[in-house]
């Protein structure tokens, strides 16, 4: 589904993000990416959105180059991905309702199926309660499940997770990771990105691991070894 060809990031002489990357996700997955900061994570993820160009090598998502393709195409690819961010990106002035339904509209669905459709992910990410609340009305692990509930309701085949839990504490931490992991079960590629070793030793799933821009592991069933 996914495949970094020999991906290169060179900002400059000095600052190389990554260097000769390759490596295969197959579809529903679970793969977490793991390094110090400056390793070149958050790089490989905006690679594979086309929010930057390699300077060499290729990305491709289902076959196709990431890079290669018109606006129209890319935007029809990124469908496909879900976001989560460490920081949420919620709309401050929409409800927990409104954040994700709002996803909904972006992509042209009927208002019918937001009415099916939300309530059943606010269920899923154990909010049916908050539904009404704004984001400055929830905790932090709240606002974080609401960003997953925006991610995964329009069924995209990847979910990408930047640091999903770095601002939680240990309780919404697991909670987070125990919804990811439901997702992934309902056939959802997952690609995560973390520096928490206990999530990593738990899991037991792929772990790759980047040290100064280099893939050093690739563990199918890994654990956080730095």
């Amino acid at each position: 589904m996914i495949y970094f060809d020999k991906v290169s990031k060179i900002y400059s002489p000095t600052s190389i993000a990554l260097e000769e990357i390759s490596f295969a996700i197959e579809p529903n997955e679970f793969v977490s990416i793991v390094g110090q900061s400056g390793s070149g994570k958050t790089t490989m993820l905006k690679l594979l959105l086309a929010e930057e160009k390699p300077t060499s090598g290729h990305v491709f998502f289902e076959s196709i180059d990431v890079h290669g393709v018109g606006r129209k195409e890319l935007h029809m690819l990124r469908r496909k991905i879900g976001t989560v961010f460490e920081d949420f990106r919620l709309l401050p002035n929409k409800t927990a309702y409104e954040n994700i339904a709002f996803a909904m509209e972006a992509a042209g669905k009927m208002p019918e199926d937001i009415e099916k459709d939300v309530p059943q992910v606010l269920e899923l990410v154990n909010l049916v309660d908050k539904s009404w609340h704004f984001p400055d009305e929830l905790s932090r692990g709240e606002r974080q499940r609401v960003a997953i509930a925006r991610a995964i309701i329009n069924q995209p085949d990847v979910i990408i997770a930047d640091e999903p839990t770095g601002n939680l504490d240990p309780l919404n931490t697991w909670e987070i990771i125990n919804i990811l992991k439901k997702v992934n079960e309902f056939g959802t590629t997952v690609i995560m990105t973390t520096h928490n070793k206990s999530i990593i030793d738990s899991l037991g799933r792929r772990v790759i691991t980047l040290e100064k821009g280099k893939m050093v592991r690739d563990d199918k069933e890994g654990r956080y070894v730095i």
